[in-house]
């Protein structure tokens, strides 16, 4: 065909009169021809036109200035605005009296922005109109259905029919995704604006083309990345048609890169305490590209007149690229404190849970930074609640069962062109049992890197010894409140007191309260300055490394301590004042390596071993200051006629007097910072550490380049101990070991061992002699130990965990806007991993001394704790799997927590059941929902829990 275009110079040129054909645009499968191209000069046109008169071309066209082909058109657009260019690969025919074209075999034709490919395709220049069919094949299938592209949107069908010009369209038998779902229709209209208007649709999130279920709809309209409105419609599951359905229908279907405000479908049950409930209902609102706001609650009816109560809950989530990104939530909650709704079950509901206020709230704020160099850092993790929210209102077992919670907002910075660097930090801890909150406001710390004096003299370096001296400086400052009032006791409750409490008191935290609040703060300040006299080599193999610490802490409060005679007790005054607290410290370090090697000649497999050692030394002195009455510590106090309880003795004759003139009582106890050490200190300590490495051939080296692989035996001995010549008594520190080591790389020990090394009295304590100067003569008594073994199983056939590929967890909702989720059963599931088990095993040991048991003391066993944790899943089938997660205390004889869960896939939906069979989060859920976030509340869920819901 083409070949007898090329010898027909005047028919191309009636073709691209009328528009069919431009040069380089009709494109066709290229044949084999010997037949030259066309060089004769183009005709003379004869008659021409003057200039700036219009002519009228065959098409009725207006010429104006030259195009391509020098055939203009000027005065307004023709029907065909852009190229049009189109291939077949059988043949391609020209109808020029029809002004068609027809494409026969795998057609194709672009467009502009549109694509159009199908087995036959009809091009009507004189109606604008592309058609496009399939072709059935010999066994009456339909081959190569037309597949129609515009933009981001694609539509498979039947049959279509598009004007080119006007951009409408029929398209019959189509199938069409939208967002994350699709769209079948009998017959859809597409106007000029792209918007869609289906007759007999369906609209599913199943990919298939028979899908397991979908909202079946006898009108619906499509604008293509906003929403889907239906009319009347009703649920369709596995082509059973159901009652569930309503008037119209309306789904949003938002572009993968594009966010949309909207509202969001509550979730409808029954509570068992609390009646039926809406729940997580309420509005999305895209506020822009960086912020999105979740505005939910849940309402609950009760019973008869007592309403069941609600909860409200705003959540903010901010993104920033490249600087920073957070989420911000407030939830709030009213329900009864007494059950309003009885139960006749007594085997599967659990305990009622009684709430203990009515009224509760929960904030959290999380702020991440993307690291910039040298810019401040900014960072927030704010977790406050009331002491019983997540216990009433949360599925979580974790933040059920955990006691405390923390937050800290924090901001740091390094200076530019400077060796210093501060920061600031705000934090909040809160013990949710015992009602405690502690706030340090603020904590400022700032730091001198480490300055060498012959840079700072602007001295050459010369390798010096003098050059290795050098100084850092810390400061620290630092405000604490608290609603914690500590019980003030003396000599462990032994000495009477005036006024106070011997029990820790918890102040309720309220506006009324500030003024006692503020008289508990305790505020404080460290200055840390090091001077790092240099590193030496001593006899080639020892490292030397002396040293110089001096620091201070700044007080401004201290305890005044008087004896009252006539009340045989000590009345204690807090002062408010400057007080200041020094210390220094001369300290100096030796150590060395040295290795111990056996090679193997030959080819063995285990071709070497190396064991390495490092023992080190340490001494630091600290002196005294000049006698106890001098020490700014404590304060000397007299007890004349005060006798001990325990002993009937006075304190005055006692051993506890300093020199026999009074007893010594701190001026800093329950400050902010502990008093640093005012007694002298000559402490030398030893350690010692041991590795153990084995050099095993590789036989999977075909290169050579890696023939030997290094295997880990022991990954750490390490033993450690002290002796302070300055202790008046127990002179020798216990001794610490710790053993490390991994099996296969899959079984991970962990040993840890104190030995004591003196004798013991009748009650337990210490006494000042060593186990070898008794008559059964010892080196060390045991007196804590802990073991920890850790086993990961899984078919990776001696690969790491981390080589097995693993897919990721679908996306569902946008990077903004995606809500904290009151349902964790619902998490997705890996159904690419077989089976995989973990197992833990953790064991303490302690020396419970000689004291025999009693009635009123009973005797513990001298294993303190024994537990076994166990977690893994198995793929039963395909898409069955079941997961699992217990734990089991020896000591107790009792599981601590057990949960089961198992998972189906059903392709678009997907079963989910979870089982805790008894602890204080004992329940069930399960749940059979669509996966698609767009159906998130097509959903049948059943639990009991915790919280009876």
């Amino acid at each position: 065909m083409l070949s007898s275009l090329r010898r027909w110079p005047l028919l191309l040129t009636v073709l691209f009169s009328f528009g069919l054909l431009r040069p380089g645009h009709a494109q066709q499968r290229p044949r084999t021809t010997n037949v030259p191209e066309d060089v004769r000069p183009a005709p003379q046109i004869l008659n021409a036109p003057k200039p700036g008169t219009p002519v009228r071309d065959t098409t009725g066209l207006v010429r104006g200035t030259p195009d391509s082909l020098n055939v203009a058109a000027g005065g307004r657009k023709g029907a065909v605005e852009t190229t049009v260019k189109y291939k077949a690969q059988d043949s391609i025919r020209f109808e020029v009296q029809n002004k068609r074209a027809i494409l026969f075999d795998k057609a194709n034709v672009d467009y502009g922005d549109m694509n159009l490919k199908a087995a036959l395709i009809t091009v009507d220049y004189s109606k604008n109109l592309v058609t496009a069919e399939g072709a059935k094949d010999s066994l009456g299938r339909v081959q190569d259905r037309p597949l129609f592209k515009q933009g981001a949107e694609t539509y498979q069908a039947g049959r279509i029919d598009y004007n080119i010009k006007s951009k409408r369209g029929r398209i019959t038998d189509v199938v069409t995704q939208q967002g994350e779902g699709y769209i079948h229709a009998e017959t859809i209209k597409k106007n000029n604006l792209n918007e869609l208007f289906g007759v007999h649709g369906r609209y599913t999130t199943c990919n298939l083309e028979h899908p397991h279920f979908f909202i079946n709809a006898s009108k619906m309209k499509v604008i293509p990345g906003q929403n889907v409105v239906t009319g009347p419609f009703n649920l369709v599951i596995g082509d059973i048609p159901t009652p569930l359905g309503f008037l119209f229908g309306y789904f949003p279907t938002p572009k993968t890169n594009k966010r949309a405000s909207g509202l969001i479908i509550p979730t409808f049950g029954q509570g068992a305490d609390r009646g039926f409930f809406l729940r997580n209902g309420g509005y999305y609102w895209a506020a822009n590209e960086h912020i999105g706001v979740r505005l939910t609650g849940d309402i609950y009816s009760g019973n008869a007149d007592r309403f069941g109560g609600w909860r409200g809950t705003a959540e903010v989530q901010y993104i920033t690229r490249y600087r920073y990104s957070g989420l911000f939530s407030f939830n709030y909650s009213s329900q009864p404190t007494e059950r309003i709704l009885n139960t006749t079950d007594a085997n599967t509901n659990p305990a009622y849970n009684i709430p203990r206020s009515s009224r509760n709230f929960a904030l959290a704020w999380n702020h991440t930074p993307v690291p910039r160099p040298n810019g401040g850092r900014f960072s927030a993790n704010v977790n406050v609640s009331s002491n019983n929210y997540y216990r009433q209102n949360s599925y979580n077992q974790r933040l059920y069962l955990t006691p405390a919670f923390q937050s800290n907002i924090s901001y740091s910075k390094q200076l530019r062109n400077a060796p210093i660097n501060y920061s600031v930090n705000l934090s909040q801890n809160q013990n949710t049992q015992a009602g405690t909150m502690d706030f340090i406001l603020p904590d400022v710390s700032a730091q001198l890197a480490r300055q060498y004096v012959y840079e700072l003299l602007g001295l050459e370096s010369r390798g010096r010894i003098y050059e290795q001296l050098a100084f850092s400086y810390t400061v620290r400052y630092n405000n604490t409140l608290s609603n914690s009032l500590p019980a003030r006791q003396l000599n462990s409750g032994a000495i009477p007191l005036l006024g106070g409490s011997n029990q820790t008191s918890v102040l309720p935290v309220r506006f009324s309260n500030l003024n006692k609040l503020l008289r508990n703060s305790q505020t404080g300040m460290q200055h840390d300055f090091g001077i790092t006299l240099g590193s030496f080599n001593l006899l080639k193999y020892f490292n030397f490394n002396p040293s110089v610490t001096y620091g201070e802490t700044w007080y401004f409060k201290k305890l005044r301590y008087e004896f009252i005679p006539e009340a045989q007790a000590v009345r204690i005054d807090t002062i408010r004042g400057f007080n200041r607290l020094y210390n220094y410290t001369f300290g100096a370090s030796l150590g060395t390596n040295f290795y111990g090697t056996f090679n193997r000649k030959g080819t063995h497999k285990i071709q070497a071993l190396r064991h390495k050692v490092t023992p080190s030394a340490s001494f630091s002195y600290s002196p005294a200051p000049p006698s106890a009455r001098n020490n700014p510590a404590y304060q000397l106090v007299q007890l004349d006629g005060l006798r001990d309880p325990s002993t009937g003795q006075l304190y005055s004759e006692g051993q506890t007097y300093q020199d026999n003139r009074g007893f010594l009582l701190p001026r800093f106890s329950n400050s902010l910072f502990s008093a640093r050490t005012t007694t002298e200190i000559r402490q030398l300590s030893f350690s010692l550490q041991n590795s153990v490495e084995m050099k095993v051939r590789n036989s999977n080296d075909t290169t050579g380049t890696t023939p030997f692989n290094k295997v880990s035996l022991i990954d750490g001995l390490d033993f450690s101990t002290g002796y302070n010549f300055a202790a008046r008594r127990l002179n020798l520190q216990p001794l610490s070991s710790t053993f490390r080591t991994q099996v296969a790389r899959k079984l991970n020990i962990t040993l840890n061992a104190n030995f004591d090394f003196y004798q013991r009295d009748s009650l337990g304590n210490n006494k000042n002699k060593y186990l070898w100067q008794q008559d059964k003569i010892k080196l060390a008594r045991l007196s804590t130990a802990n073991a920890s073994l850790g086993y990961q199983f899984n078919p990776t056939q001696g690969k790491r965990k981390s080589a097995i590929p693993r897919d990721v967890a679908p996306v569902n909702d946008p990077s903004l806007g995606s809500p904290t989720r009151i349902d964790p059963y619902e998490d997705y599931v890996d159904f690419s991993i077989p089976w995989d088990l973990n197992t833990n095993f953790t064991l303490s040991y302690a020396d419970q001394g000689p004291l025999p048991a009693r009635n009123n003391r009973p005797r513990r066993g001298p294993y303190t704790a024994a537990s076994l944790n166990l977690n893994g899943s198995v793929k039963l089938t395909e898409t069955l799997r079941f997961g699992f997660s217990t734990n089991y205390d020896f000591v107790n004889k009792t599981p601590a927590f057990t949960n089961l869960d198992i998972t189906k896939d059903l392709h678009c939906w997907q079963i989910t059941g979870n089982w805790r069979p008894f602890g204080p989060t004992r329940g069930y859920f399960v749940t059979i929902a669509a996966k698609s976030s767009l159906l998130q509340d097509l959903k049948l869920s059943r639990n009991k829990t915790f919280l009876n819901y």
